[in-house]
């Protein structure tokens, strides 16, 4: 799937970093970025963590993810400008204060951007992405492998009926995953126009069948 940019409106409370962890986990897995995802998860709970302590609980808060380069972009937008995150030198036993240290440490950067009615605290990871735009043909080939992959290991149940708008969607899907096969085959100097030559015979004689 494309790696489109993301955003998810949220209610700053403890409760909701185990939740927003699984949904980075979800999304990062569909990217493709299985390496980044422990940081990623550590990441996105150390900067919510930061605005329920210094901003407070119920904070209106904002989770965006997207790709930077070959960077993983995450950020957390709150409405408080004046309760900016600071590196700590927090002793041991602090039971707070080294969030942002720790942020500091595991991510390549981060940093805060101001605005008139909002701040964004952001960090960025670099990635396994081969390509400068995180969408190039390295990505491709990253999909469908991983695609592959996954035929031998899971059968997916039969849909047995489908909505107008649902059918459109699934065919779109159907297409990426024709087009990004057919850049698969080309890429390991196989004849992409032959194979879809043979496909489409196999497809007309599977259906006279």
């Amino acid at each position: 799937m494309p790696r489109k940019p993301w955003d998810l409106a949220f209610t700053a409370e403890p409760e909701e970093v185990a939740a927003l962890r699984r949904i980075m986990r979800l999304h990062l897995g569909l990217w493709g970025l299985h390496d980044s995802i422990d940081t990623a998860q550590l990441c996105v709970s150390e900067m919510v963590s930061n605005v329920i302590a210094h901003v407070g609980p119920g904070t209106p808060t904002t989770l965006a993810v997207s790709i930077n380069g070959t960077y993983l972009r995450i950020e957390v937008h709150d409405p408080d400008t004046r309760a900016l995150p600071a590196l700590l030198d927090a002793g041991v036993e602090a039971e707070g204060g080294r969030g942002m240290a720790l942020v500091d440490a595991i991510a390549d950067r981060w940093g805060v951007q101001l605005s008139a009615d909002r701040k964004v605290t952001w960090c960025e990871l670099a990635t396994c992405l081969p390509s400068v735009r995180g969408q190039g043909e390295g990505a491709r080939l990253m999909r469908v492998e991983a695609m592959l992959g996954l035929y031998g290991e899971v059968k997916l149940p039969r849909v047995t009926s489908f909505s107008p708008l649902s059918v459109a969607v699934a065919e779109e899907a159907v297409i990426d995953v024709i087009t990004d096969l057919l850049h698969w085959l080309r890429a390991y100097g196989r004849d992409a126009d032959e194979a879809l030559d043979k496909a489409q015979m196999r497809f007309e004689a599977d259906g006279c069948g």
